[in-house]
């Protein structure tokens, strides 16, 4: 295992960038924000930088579920129900509609995982178009929008127009007027690129899609919580997000769906259950749909996983999405200039668009021995994550992350290039 002393050959650039993260850590508006994280001051842990893949507990989320358990659950026992769970899923919809997606409230509901609401919501899209025939994808995104997608695709007998973007970026205006056509129902993108952090144009991706009478279906999973997002004013049709990354829900904590207020009326999800029919206790025979939202649960809402989403939006509230967006923007720009500088030597090239007005709130570098130097650094408390085939993929968090944490995650990485 390489020595996490070993020596580069060339070090003058490091106290430049230590003093630089040090200066823009002082100036940081969300400064005080780390600290309000379970284990941010942990010695063991250098450099926590996969924070869009998994967050960090907030302190508060400890004892908002230690309330949940022993006084909601523990002492009102069946009655919580009543209480405020029944309603949970549209209470922190609301919530997140308000906070994080640019949406008016009875648009967006917690629950199911990703997969799910994607199945929910893809289906119910397709049967608002009924006798188009083709889905728009590209081959850039999540592994699951894909296949699920061919899944749906050859249970209905539909045809997917497949984009090819640059892997560096991603789907393109240019992109989607080259396949959208007549036929098209659905245009499903993510807003976010999980790879590259590419920042698809929404608003123009919506009238894209409408052009041509299909609608479009945004993943947010990688957009809530780290980019401003108005999926409102954009005219975005439906969206479906996670809430374990940049929401800090916690390890399978349930996604979100929104569907516009304007499909709401007609829209149908296959999934039907007792807790997203129009009277769930009257237990009756036959389904009808709830009005409104409500109607894309099915099942009893995992009261437990959601909780912990109020601290993140608490905290959203406090400081608003603009001062997140810009946190993010220079956290991704500081490791984007140390990489240049420090990594660059050794090979390592910037995979996600080089403007940080075109990306998320991560970056990927490409080199060929990043597998084995990700394993390493894993185990000396520096947590990046390795995405196929080549990359290195820095997830910053813009109300956990620090730029010294940045810097020195930059820096482990540039030791064991050289070890």
């Amino acid at each position: 295992m390489a020595s996490a002393s070993a020596p580069r050959p060339d070090r003058t650039a490091d106290a430049a960038f230590a003093a630089r993260a040090a200066d823009l850590d002082a100036r940081d508006p969300l400064a005080a924000y780390p600290a309000r994280f379970i284990g941010h001051d942990d010695p063991e842990i250098v450099a926590y930088l996969d924070g869009n893949s998994l967050g960090r507990p907030p302190k508060a989320a400890a004892r908002r579920m230690a309330d949940l358990v022993e006084q909601q659950w523990g002492r009102r026992l069946i009655r919580g129900w009543d209480e405020g769970w029944f309603d949970l899923p549209l209470t922190i919809g609301d919530r997140l509609a308000r906070t994080v997606l640019g949406a008016a409230p009875g648009q967006a509901t917690i629950g199911d995982s990703t997969t799910v609401l994607l199945f929910k919501l893809i289906s119910g899209g397709l049967d608002l178009r009924p006798g188009r025939t083709e889905i728009v994808l590209d081959r850039e995104n999540f592994p699951t929008d894909r296949y699920l997608l061919e899944s749906i695709a050859a249970q209905r007998g539909l045809t997917l127009r497949w984009l090819e973007p640059d892997p560096a970026l991603g789907v393109t205006t240019a992109d989607l007027d080259s396949v959208i056509g007549e036929q098209t129902a659905l245009v499903v993108l993510s807003h976010v690129a999980y790879r590259s952090g590419f920042l698809v144009d929404a608003p123009a991706a919506a009238q894209a899609a409408h052009a041509a009478g299909a609608l479009l279906l945004l993943d947010l999973c990688h957009s809530a919580g780290s980019v401003e997002l108005a999926l409102d004013d954009w005219g975005v049709d439906l969206a479906v997000g996670c809430t374990y990354k940049y929401l800090n829900g916690g390890p399978g904590s349930p996604a979100f769906a929104y569907v516009a207020a304007s499909h709401q009326e007609r829209f149908a999800q296959p999934i039907w259950g007792w807790m997203g029919a129009a009277d769930s206790f009257a237990m009756g025979q036959g389904y009808e749909p709830s009005p409104g939202i409500r109607r894309i649960i099915s099942g009893t809402p995992a009261i437990t996983g959601m909780v912990a989403i109020e601290d993140t939006l608490d905290m959203l509230d406090e400081v608003g999405m603009a001062a997140v967006r810009a946190k993010s923007v220079a956290l991704t720009s500081f490791a984007q200039d140390a990489a240049a500088e420090v990594l660059a030597p050794f090979g390592a090239v910037l995979s996600s668009p080089s403007d940080p007005a075109m990306r998320g709130g991560h970056i990927t570098l490409d080199q060929p021995d990043f597998r084995a130097v990700v394993a390493r650094l894993w185990e000396r408390g520096v947590i990046p994550d390795f995405r196929n085939p080549t990359g290195i993929r820095l997830g910053l968090s813009p109300l956990s992350t620090t730029f010294a944490e940045t810097w020195a995650g930059i820096e482990a990485i540039a030791e064991e290039l050289s070890a």
